[in-house]
């Protein structure tokens, strides 16, 4: 029987440790898909680690989309710094490259989400990140798409741990939507009256809802 990994467990034992050892306040390098998604993981995150949020997601089809989901990601961020509540929260937005999402996406156009597109999607946002942790030099790196009910935590995690040991650098393991994490985003998302999406960002999963509907 295949050994399942808690990885929610896993973090607070690595949170833990670092209270122990008088080491909170690590920099994190932590890529966020969107400002409904990061919510929750700011909120709880920001206690225990200095965070730089990285806006990177190459597959948002729609440069109004893009852009729309970007600001929303910023005026999070100032809201949650003028609260004054745990470490404060920088900003990094990437390049806005889908031509680059559709170069990975090619002949996996037909996949149905959570499949092979997504699991290519996955590692070319947190590549990005890993590059940019090991530049910057980061303690930790990881993402928000771990909070997703849609997404698969433990591709994730195990995309991001063969970066980590690819570039020598930490992947800070993960799945947000424990300790009710998902639901805790719903209900940030509404006090702070947040543009949420149906859709990851893509056009084929855009596509894949609107035949649903």
């Amino acid at each position: 029987m295949e050994n399942v990994r808690n990885y929610q467990k896993e973090l607070d034992r690595i949170i833990e440790k670092l209270e122990k050892e008088g080491k909170l306040g690590k920099r994190l390098l932590l890529h966020s898909c969107c400002a409904p998604c990061s919510s929750y993981c700011l909120e709880y995150l920001k206690q225990y680690f200095r965070i730089t949020v990285f806006y990177y997601n190459p597959n948002i089809s729609m440069q109004e989309e893009y852009v729309k989901r970007v600001e929303e990601q910023k005026r999070l961020i100032k809201a949650y710094n003028e609260l004054g509540e745990g470490y404060p929260i920088d900003v990094i937005e990437g390049d806005y490259e889908p031509d680059k999402f559709f170069e990975i996406a090619k002949g996996y156009e037909d996949c149905k989400e959570g499949g092979e597109r997504c699991f290519r999607c996955y590692e070319q946002r947190l590549r990005k990140t890993a590059e940019l942790t090991r530049k910057m030099q980061f303690d930790y790196f990881t993402t928000t798409l771990t909070i997703s009910p849609l997404k698969n935590a433990k591709k994730l995690n195990e995309i991001g741990e063969q970066l980590a040991n690819e570039m020598s650098i930490c992947w800070l393991v993960s799945d947000f939507k424990k300790k009710n994490g998902y639901k805790r985003s719903i209900e940030l998302s509404a006090e702070y009256d947040l543009y949420r999406q149906n859709y990851c960002g893509c056009v084929y999963s855009k596509l894949e809802r609107e035949k649903m509907n």
